[in-house]
């Protein structure tokens, strides 16, 4: 798959940012994780000047086709129910949000005989992906399709002048899916990565796990293609979010990503063009099993970590009030010179904020 090229990032903006938290008047590395992460945002837009206050939340819906297994407690109508709520402005990522001052846009890129709703950005791939433990989720071109659409969405908001994206999805059986392909890409059992999910008993996860098994079996993907992976045993969510990651590299926009379902697609996006990760920003840890292992592989470090597990987008949205703040400290705080103070200077190697 040939994508549009991806900058490198911009040092001497990165430089710039530093010198500002340099100069404000508060110990160093005080704000720990908040003050190289806007940092790697200033090297990425290619300007000091940080502002963030055009953004917007992305939630991308899609059905699959291994809910048929029982893998879950609720059948694919949820999936509609939750993308008409989300237009409608009443689930729970959308309440966040209003406080968050972060529009919510949801996309259909697949979800299962959907005939449309006011405020679901229509973008369908087609309808839902196939049951993966008896064959491919969708084809490789479909995989392509649904990749391409991610990167267009990115440059569409762009144009609109959002300059940060939050990232989340909505689709029943997508914890499956992302199980799956985590599996592949991590080269670990997918045993210990399927999760609960939306709450499976004890009963539900064993047949969960059985499941996915079947479906590695059948398909047997290839960890060094990306591209099979999501096609073979991935979703059209997880496929178009691997998209926005690979777009917000390309269109240097920040990409602010949920929990498990979005750390999987970022990961994609990695395997795919390994310039990717400078656009992407982790909000929090999910609970799900292959979170922190998902995070370790993008060499990413949560801002929250609450045992969040809703979706939608939930926890990159619970994310931006607390980036808020690092930016008006960064933008507004007084400087040393200000208060006619010495600053701080580093004696010794910086502490980690871990």
């Amino acid at each position: 798959m040939r994508l549009p090229a991806i900058l490198p990032p911009d040092e001497e903006a990165r430089r710039a940012a530093h010198a500002r938290w340099l100069s404000c008047a508060h110990p160093l590395g005080g704000l720990g994780l908040l003050e190289p992460l806007l940092e790697d945002m200033a090297a990425l837009t290619g300007s000091p000047d940080l502002d963030f206050s055009a953004r917007s939340l992305l939630v991308l819906c899609a059905d699959n086709g291994v809910v048929a297994q029982g893998v879950t407690q609720s059948g694919p109508e949820v999936t509609a129910a939750v993308a008409r709520g989300l237009a409608q402005g009443s689930t729970p990522v959308c309440r966040m949000a209003a406080l968050a001052r972060c529009p919510v846009i949801p996309v259909d890129v697949g979800i299962r005989d959907f005939p449309g709703f006011p405020g679901v950005l229509d973008r369908r791939i087609r309808n839902g992906t196939e049951d993966i433990s008896q064959g491919p989720a969708m084809t490789r071109a479909e995989a392509e399709r649904a990749v391409r659409l991610g990167i267009s969405l990115v440059k569409e908001r762009k144009g609109r002048g959002v300059r940060l994206l939050a990232v989340g999805e909505m689709g029943i059986g997508n914890t499956s899916t992302t199980a799956a392909v985590a599996s592949v890409l991590l080269d670990v059992p997918v045993e210990e990565l399927a999760g609960r999910g939306a709450g499976l008993s004890e009963e539900g996860l064993r047949r969960k796990r059985q499941v996915l098994r079947q479906a590695l079996e059948v398909n047997r993907p290839d960890p060094s293609d990306p591209l099979d992976v999501l096609g073979k045993v991935g979703g059209l969510d997880i496929a178009a979010l691997c998209g926005v990651c690979l777009g917000g590299a390309i269109c240097r926009v920040p990409i602010l990503l949920d929990g498990v379902i979005t750390a999987a697609a970022a990961l994609c996006a990695l395997r795919l063009a390994p310039q990717a990760g400078q656009a992407l920003f982790a909000s929090h840890l999910s609970s799900e099993p292959a979170a922190i292992l998902l995070l370790n592989a993008l060499d990413k470090r949560p801002l929250l970590t609450a045992g969040l597990h809703l979706g939608e987008g939930t926890g990159a949205v619970a994310a931006l009030p607390l980036l808020d703040m690092a930016l008006a400290v960064y933008r507004e705080s007084a400087t040393f010179q200000e208060r006619n103070l010495p600053p701080y200077r580093p004696e010794d190697a910086p502490c980690s904020p871990w």
